[in-house]
Parts: C-alpha cells; sequence; structure tokens
C-alpha cells in the first residue's frame, strides 16, 4: 500500500494537467540545452525528451492506443538513429533521425489541437495546451530546417556564414518565425528552406487565429456565465 501511494500521486497530477507536464519538460529542455549545445549531450538529450514526454502526453491526451502506437513508432526509430549518429560518429544518420523527431512534433501538435477543440469548455490543461502545443510547432519546423540544412548546404545564413547554423540556431529561427517576432539575424536563402520558414508563418497564423482565440473566446464566455 505504501508503493501505491506514491504512484497514485505521481499519476494523478499527470492525467489531471498532461499538457502541462509536456509544457514544463519542453521548456525544461530548453533551458537546459546551452549547457550542452554542440555536444553529444544535447543531442541525446533532446531525443530522450521526445521519446518518453511527447508520446507520453499524446496518450494522457486522447487515451487511444492505435494514436499512442504512432506515436511510438515515429519516437523509438529517431532516439535510436540518433543513438547510433552520435556513438558511431555517422552524422549521415542524424538528419534521418530528425525527420523521424520532426514527424513526432508535428502529430503530436495535431493530436493536442485535436484536444483542444473537441469541446466547448475550456480546461485548465486545454490552456495549457495552448502552450504546449506552440513548442511542439517550433520544434517540429526547427528540426525540419536541420534536415533541410543538411539536404540543401547553404539553406541558412547568419553571423559566420561559412558554418551550418547550430541546432540552437535553427530552434532561435524557428521560435521567432512561428511567433511572427522575425528578427532577422538568421535568414533563409535557399528555396527549400524559404519554402519552410513560409509554412511555418503560415502555421503561426493559423494557430493564434483558430485555436488560441477560440480558447479565448470560449474563456471570456464561461467567465460572463459565471458572473
Amino acid at each position: 500500500m505504501a508503493g501505491a501511494m506514491p504512484r497514485q500521486a505521481w499519476h494523478a497530477p499527470l492525467r489531471r494537467h498532461p499538457s502541462a507536464f509536456l509544457l514544463a519538460a519542453q521548456l525544461l529542455s530548453l533551458l537546459l540545452y546551452p549547457l550542452v549545445d554542440d555536444t553529444q549531450s544535447g543531442r541525446l538529450l533532446f531525443g530522450a525528451v521526445a521519446l518518453v514526454v511527447v508520446p507520453l502526453a499524446v496518450w494522457v491526451v486522447n487515451r487511444s492506443p492505435a494514436v499512442s502506437a504512432i506515436a511510438w513508432l515515429l519516437a523509438v526509430p529517431a532516439v535510436l538513429l540518433t543513438v547510433a549518429g552520435v556513438l558511431f560518429r555517422e552524422p549521415v544518420l542524424l538528419p534521418w533521425s530528425a525527420l523521424l523527431e520532426s514527424a513526432l512534433y508535428f502529430y503530436a501538435a495535431g493530436s493536442l489541437i485535436s484536444y483542444m477543440m473537441q469541446d466547448h469548455e475550456v480546461s485548465a490543461d486545454e490552456l495549457f495546451a495552448a502552450g504546449a502545443t506552440f513548442t511542439l510547432l517550433a520544434w517540429g519546423f526547427a528540426y525540419a530546417y536541420f534536415v533541410c540544412q543538411a539536404w540543401y548546404p547553404g539553406s541558412f545564413t547568419g553571423l559566420e556564414p561559412e558554418r551550418p547554423r547550430r541546432w540552437m540556431e535553427l530552434l532561435f529561427l524557428s521560435f521567432t518565425t512561428l511567433s511572427a517576432t522575425g528578427l532577422g539575424d538568421i535568414l533563409p536563402v535557399a528555396s527549400p528552406a524559404r519554402v519552410l520558414v513560409m509554412l511555418e508563418e503560415f502555421a503561426g497564423v493559423g494557430y493564434i487565429a483558430i485555436v488560441v482565440s477560440r480558447l479565448i473566446a470560449l474563456s471570456v464566455l464561461r467567465a460572463r456565465r459565471e458572473r
């Protein structure tokens, strides 16, 4: 019985607020990554987040074995390819793992959007889901940028234009593009890179206009009803 209580205490918050758990894990990995940028630990850290946190959040939100299975089918090979590429010094494997990780993050973002759109009441977890979905989209496009840069060298430029962009630079570009900040210190110069940036700009505007505005409107209506 004593062993069951800690397990129940851990499961209860996760089931009530899975999106908060996902958002916290995403932001924590973001805060920790500058400490291990451009190292083996950095790639493995982000791979571990993708393997454990994202499929778990997808499963808790959707409660569907089929939906969860697709997430695991994307996450496990992605992390295995990352580990193999890092440990055996085979950089050719990393774009393929990034491609799977990009698909995983987009799939998880779609699952959370479906979760937020399925009813006409706004829960606290759905508000956390709005933030988590933003990070998932940003990660997904950052991995897509990584693949684009690997397959089309010279796709992006910035300070020190002679070298490829680091992962943190690509993630920074993704966040600024998705949020329409557009600081402009990293620029897409190849056509495939520019197409990806335009797609992310479209996704960012659509996400704010459709999903976030709907949650705000439903929250205002609930507040009016309560008054």
